[in-house]
């Protein structure tokens, strides 16, 4: 049987926002300017679908360790394990994808017949590993790679269990939801659309047929990428560029994330005047230095009026792309393990697309 050609070019139906709608996704992709958060947005998210009671994977696939690190925990190796739980009895699981590792799987899932092996630890990868050709296939062929990385993801969307006597197509997934912490906007839409192009490329056989099933996967409904931005001017204008190209590569735009979000609004606030500011000093004893303190307050008032109201003039820039436009508020203290669970509580309370699933 032939294998399935790469998808069609159109753009792909967004998510829906509908939390009835049995097509919701199931794969979360989150990516953003190096800076911004995304792995921060990746992490809270995880956690928040966990505390609605649901066992979510949380991947990363760029080798940095950072999901580990967020979460204290030892470093991830390449096999799933779980590194936290929800307050609603969800779980997440963690796995840190690594190329060789993946092609190796990959090897010996497709191939280990042709070689003699079987099933996982097959000939098929020990035969090329010890050839070295793992690693020159991993160096020569970066577009293989990529498919080969957002491959595993794939197969953790899709498996299920089996019940007896049945087959997987009848099981019930083995993940409610996978959320992935992809590469920055400056070059997800290029690894996200590897598998189309690499379908192409290879014109047939089973790498082909692999990579179609990856790029039908991402330009479905099933799948939403989420773009993290801060309320800045570089920030919002890549996010604008990435919401762009992602929409031109028929891949579906979930929701816009505005991080470290400050709190208060934009309108003009009452501060006090010069005769008032230096009664307030008096009251508080000049000789405690009570005009100064005064005056700094002051000062900083108008400081943080102004920064609000900067936000909420790029706010506008990220909700004129169309999507949902979801706030996380700057936490002073940077981000520890408290700071994740209070970030994953503002996502349950207001989620990326109307429903966490």
């Amino acid at each position: 049987m032939a294998p399935p050609g790469p998808p069609s070019s159109s753009p792909a139906d967004e998510p829906s926002e509908d939390p009835a709608d049995g097509g919701a996704p199931r794969l979360h992709v989150v990516t953003g300017k190096g800076g911004t958060g995304k792995t921060t947005l990746a992490v809270a998210l995880a956690v928040a679908l966990a505390d609605e009671g649901r066992r979510v994977l949380l991947c990363e696939v760029e080798g940095r360790q950072g999901l580990a690190r967020l979460l204290g925990t030892a470093e991830l190796p390449y096999e799933e394990v779980e590194v936290a739980e929800g307050a609603g009895g969800g779980q997440v699981v963690g796995l840190a994808v690594e190329p060789r590792a993946a092609l190796l799987d990959y090897l010996d899932t497709f191939h280990g017949g042709v070689l003699g092996g079987r099933g996982r630890g097959g000939r098929a990868s020990a035969v090329l590993d010890r050839a070295g050709a793992v690693d020159v296939i991993a160096t020569v062929a970066p577009g293989l790679r990529d498919v080969l990385l957002i491959g595993k993801v794939y197969e953790a969307v899709l498996r299920t269990t089996t019940a007896r006597g049945g087959s997987s197509a009848t099981g019930t997934p083995v993940y409610d939801a996978v959320v992935l912490d992809a590469p920055p906007t400056g070059r997800i839409t290029r690894f996200l659309g590897i598998g189309a192009e690499l379908a192409q490329l290879a014109g047939g056989g089973p790498i082909a047929g692999r990579a179609a099933s990856v790029a039908a996967l991402l330009t479905s409904p099933r799948t939403a990428v989420h773009l993290v931005s801060l309320l800045e001017e570089l920030p919002v204008t890549e996010t604008a560029e990435a919401a762009a190209e992602l929409r031109g590569a028929g891949l579906p735009l979930g929701a816009v994330v505005a991080n470290r979000t400050l709190p208060g609004s934009s309108a003009p606030q009452a501060a006090p005047d010069d005769d008032v500011a230096r009664a307030l000093g008096q009251a508080l004893g000049a000789a405690a230095g009570g005009d100064g303190l005064v005056a700094a307050l002051v000062a900083q008032n108008r400081r943080r009026t102004a920064q609000v109201g900067e936000q909420e003039r790029w706010r506008a820039e990220l909700e004129a792309l169309g999507r949902p436009v979801r706030s996380l508020p700057d936490l002073p203290g940077g981000v520890d393990l408290d700071g994740l669970y209070r970030l994953a509580d503002h996502l349950v309370a207001s989620p990326l697309l109307g429903s966490a699933r």
